[in-house]
């Protein structure tokens, strides 16, 4: 799982699949390259917001709720409330079911990216990993989560 550190984020989970969502939110090559090119087994901006507000409820309160169990602190907290903000505005204004190229055509899509990044720079470097690696695939995170289908 990299390098981390998942046993003093008593929430780690919850954290994986933040940090995973706001990963592909800040990284528009890998947007253009995988998002927009259709490659299959990453999602769509959809699926990121998802894992972004999914268990967490981040899209209804702040990233502050979670401190001590998925952020390490106010400023891990107030960066992703800030991500999130940003990319709920765009997703509201395009909807939910809109093609990725709306999200990245949007004038505020290039704030939602900086935000996302500024987050995931944070979080990435607090756990110990790389954050310029590419985003895992959610087959890959799903069994970094266990949360992967135990074979039959």
């Amino acid at each position: 799982m990299g390098g981390m550190p998942l046993n003093d984020m008593p929430w780690w989970r919850w954290r994986r699949n933040v940090r995973s969502a706001l990963h592909m939110l800040s990284d528009p090559v890998f947007q253009q390259e995988t998002w927009l090119a259709g490659h299959p087994g990453y999602g769509d901006v959809t699926d990121a917001v998802y894992r972004l507000v999914e268990d967490t409820w981040l899209d209804n309160w702040s990233a502050d709720k979670y401190l001590g169990t998925v952020f390490r602190d106010a400023q891990e907290a107030q960066l992703v409330d800030a991500a999130v903000l940003s990319v709920l505005r765009i997703m509201h204004q395009v909807g939910a079911d809109a093609p990725v190229a709306a999200y990245m055509e949007h004038q505020a899509w290039p704030e939602a990216v900086r935000a996302a990044r500024e987050a995931h720079l944070r979080l990435a470097v607090a756990d110990g990993e790389d954050p310029d690696v590419p985003p895992h695939s959610l087959e890959v995170l799903a069994i970094m989560t266990g949360t992967a289908d135990a074979p039959a």
